[in-house]
């Protein structure tokens, strides 16, 4: 079992990127993946997150309608759609696998593996 995140990099203010979550040794559509990031000096916080169950989407406050989540069955491969990007996004993000009950999609200790993490910076 493998998480592979890629697609971080430096943005200006206000661009975009997209992440990729490549997984192998399972079916990820039978999962939760959760995008959770770590700044540094500050403790890894929860982003986003999709079900196994119906492919429901949450997202964190900072985050949300500036983030997309999704995922390819046939690439078994999850992303996160990061647009009009602010400094305060820049960390580590990281893709985690589970099954959690929905009250527990932020509790990073409930996820099976996790993914090496990407950078994403945003600077002017």
């Amino acid at each position: 079992v493998q998480l592979q995140a890629s697609g971080g990099g430096l943005v200006q203010p206000g661009g975009n990127l997209k992440l990729s979550c490549a997984a192998s040794g399972f079916t990820l559509a039978q999962y939760t993946i959760s995008w959770f990031r770590q700044a540094p000096g500050k403790e890894r916080e929860w982003v986003s997150t999709i079900r196994h169950i119906g492919g429901t989407t949450y997202y964190g406050d900072s985050v949300k309608g500036r983030f997309t989540i999704s995922r390819d069955g046939a690439k078994n491969t999850a992303y996160l759609q990061m647009n009009n990007l602010k400094p305060e996004d820049t960390a580590i993000y990281y893709c985690a696998r589970g099954r959690p009950a929905l009250s527990a999609i932020r509790d990073r200790d409930i996820y099976y593996d996790w993914g090496q993490g990407t950078q994403v910076s945003v600077s002017s």
